[in-house]
């Protein structure tokens, strides 16, 4: 499983020891030294079934800054991928990827569902 998190972000470090208390192996990887990528984005957007929109990290300053809110609408979903692959700080964390599910942020009650006991 790849876990892409932001070391200082309190709801990642929540996410890592969840993985750690559930015996969960997985890859780390830190967002802001390896966004991810224009293809990862798709593909995981595609598996992920969910809206574009929940791939954002609608609560951080760089969001606000870009006026995203408004703007995202008006967007085309490949200039929403390629904005997400410019700069990790716009992408919603942690990511948890693993076959075909994508977690995007973290809410226990999903994360139980969709892995736990298939670590």
């Amino acid at each position: 499983m790849l876990f892409i998190c932001y070391p200082k972000c309190s709801t990642c470090k929540k996410a890592k020891k969840w993985l750690d208390d559930h015996k969960i192996k997985y890859t780390e990887r830190d967002i802001a030294e390896q966004n991810p990528s224009y293809e990862e984005l798709k593909k995981w957007h595609k598996k992920s079934g969910l809206p574009l929109k929940r791939f954002f990290n609608t609560s951080g300053m760089l969001y606000r800054e870009k006026q995203l809110k408004d703007k995202l609408p008006n967007m085309s979903e490949e200039d929403q991928l390629y904005l997400l692959a410019a700069n990790g700080m716009l992408v919603k964390r942690p990511l948890a990827i693993k076959d075909d599910n994508v977690l995007v942020g973290f809410k226990e009650a999903d994360w139980i569902e969709r892995l736990e006991n298939r670590g």
